[in-house]
């Protein structure tokens, strides 16, 4: 079993598991609109079923999920732009900051008016 993406207009509306023979028969629309994505593929990196990377083939840059663009020209996919001022990193296929997030191991937010990281107090638990 397989995962496929329904692409309609650049966008994933559906992402089902399905068996590629099942797929080509048409009972779930027009075959040319999907395209298969892998679920151990994040970051344009293959992981295995221990959350490490193993070294496999990366499919599509990364899962598929319903709202993702999928970019034919360069054949992946990749989620929605967070906000304006981000770019789309082509080696991951992930959406990079204009600024680093700091890692001082407090919480942050993005704040696109000052186009900077906001810090966040986190309540404690009770």
């Amino acid at each position: 079993m397989s995962y496929f993406a329904k692409v309609e207009n650049g966008i994933v509306t559906r992402v089902i598991a399905i068996e590629q023979e099942t797929l080509d028969i048409g009972l779930w629309g027009d075959p040319s609109q999907w395209r298969q994505t892998s679920y151990n593929t994040r970051g344009n990196v293959h992981y295995g079923q221990d959350g490490e990377p193993d070294g496999g083939v990366a499919l599509r840059g990364n899962y598929a999920g319903i709202g993702y663009v999928y970019d034919s020209e360069n054949d992946v996919f990749y989620p929605p732009q967070p906000f304006p001022s981000w770019t789309i990193d082509s080696a991951t296929w992930t959406w990079t900051a204009p600024v680093a997030r700091p890692t001082d191991g407090k919480s942050y937010i993005w704040d696109e008016p000052t186009t900077s990281w906001k810090e966040v107090e986190i309540p404690p638990a009770i």
